[in-house]
């Protein structure tokens, strides 16, 4: 079987860290298209694809076997309705949009044209993750009690021109890190029975929040910052505890139990999670098995009921 070819639309910095990942295996990059058309050639030429000056005539090439979309997320949902409504696959970056009405778009026209959607949540198609949410569904270290993730690094020290500075491109903690653990609990715990969340909004983006998602008994505390530089995810259970460093992107994670110490390993590589959307495509799935719908609609709620609390209201949105 041939290599698995993608069009790239988006040639930014997530765009390059996939690419230097995928091509290591059985992927290659056949096309690409970005708003400016010399980034989109110089991009293609180092990966020795073709650029597109329209968004269309990538469409229209067939030069590709499926669609990642590496754009601002404000873009996300342009480009994959109308590459769905072609019937062509499509990979798209997390959020693959800025409200849950968005993903809702985004699933039903998937649904209707019976053609593979998927948010690119890399953690999800890793064995760490999955490994952990055995752990915690098997109650190996008992039930759970608390958990507390915190993931912040120093967004405010990139420029304000950057994309997750911007507000008119649904900048901020929230949308760009705050989706890991939000989805970490969803894919532990499901969605939760109370949603509390307080923050601090600055120049137009949210700069830090705070949320509390509880399940009953078991409680999620959630620290997301762009001030400091800190990444940790800890569960205490009735019998044990569950850390993981770096959670988002670890190759492992550690379980102190009643049977002493045990490890799970498992790649969160951007190879990983192509290999992966690459198998579900050409085996002729239309939803993902690691990140279905009902996931990737579930967490933007969510994230919806944080910014509503919040009162965090993009500049687009102000006059719809």
């Amino acid at each position: 079987m041939g290599k698995f070819r993608w069009a790239y639309v988006g040639s930014g910095g997530i765009a390059e860290s996939t690419a230097k990942s995928i091509l290591k295996g059985n992927h290659l990059i056949t096309a690409v298209y970005s708003r400016t058309y010399s980034k989109a050639k110089a991009f293609a030429d180092k990966y020795c694809a073709r650029a597109y000056e329209s968004f269309e005539e990538l469409l229209n090439s067939g030069e590709f076997d499926a669609l990642y979309i590496a754009t601002p997320h404000t873009a996300h949902v342009e480009y994959a309705v109308a590459a769905l409504k072609r019937k062509i696959p499509v990979l798209c970056e997390k959020p693959v949009g800025v409200t849950a009405a968005d993903v809702e778009l985004l699933i039903k026209t998937a649904k209707e044209n019976d053609t593979y959607f998927a948010e690119a949540m890399w953690t999800w198609f890793s064995d760490t993750a999955l490994g952990v949410k055995k752990w915690v569904q098997s109650e190996v270290v008992g039930r759970t009690e608390r958990v507390e993730i915190h993931y912040a690094f120093h967004g405010l020290a990139k420029s304000k021109d950057s994309r997750v500075r911007n507000p008119m491109t649904a900048g901020g903690a929230l949308l760009d890190i705050g989706i890991y653990p939000v989805t970490y609990c969803y894919n532990l715990f499901g969605y939760p029975d109370k949603i509390s969340c307080e923050g601090e909004i600055r120049d137009g983006i949210d700069v830090r929040e705070k949320i509390v998602l509880s399940y009953g008994d078991t409680v999620c505390e959630l620290y997301i910052s762009f001030e400091e530089l800190k990444e940790m995810f800890s569960l205490k259970g009735t019998k044990g505890r569950i850390i993981i460093p770096a959670f988002h992107v670890s190759p492992y994670a550690l379980m102190l139990g009643p049977k002493g110490v045990r490890f799970t390993f498992g790649k969160t590589t951007y190879l990983n999670e192509f290999d992966r959307c690459a198998r579900e495509i050409m085996s002729g799935k239309k939803e993902s098995d690691y990140v279905p719908f009902e996931a990737t609609l579930s967490c933007m709620k969510i994230m919806d009921e944080c910014r509503r609390q919040m009162g965090l209201v993009y500049p687009f949105e102000k006059n719809v």
